[in-house]
């Protein structure tokens, strides 16, 4: 089992992580949302639960909740940006069978 992040993506994450001031990764999750079952739910790791599981990926710590991890379990996380109003993290997940016309939602 593993969720890692691309070079890019951890450098990305130790930028937001710095300028924020504190935290020990990034916490990736899933939740019932939208049209097509789960959303992903991305936000600041500032302590890690004993029911959570710890990948790093380039010296940068990812937090998945037990209940995610069967979703999201070989998903590569990677951060694009292709122009100063266009950048974000992009979910290269294998699990995922369909998603909405949005893209905001997934089935596995």
């Amino acid at each position: 089992m593993a969720v890692t992040l691309t070079e890019a993506a951890s450098n990305r994450v130790k930028k937001m992580i710095a300028k924020r001031g504190h935290g020990v990764g990034l916490k990736v999750s899933t939740k019932v949302s939208g049209c097509a079952g789960f959303s992903y739910v991305v936000d600041y790791a500032d302590e890690i639960e004993s029911a959570d599981t710890v990948f790093e990926s380039f010296g940068t710590k990812l937090v998945v909740d037990a209940k995610s991890l069967e979703n999201i379990d070989g998903m590569e996380i990677d951060y694009v940006q292709e122009s100063l109003l266009n950048e974000g993290f992009e979910f290269k997940n294998p699990k995922v069978k369909e998603s909405c016309g949005c893209g905001e939602s997934f089935t596995v």
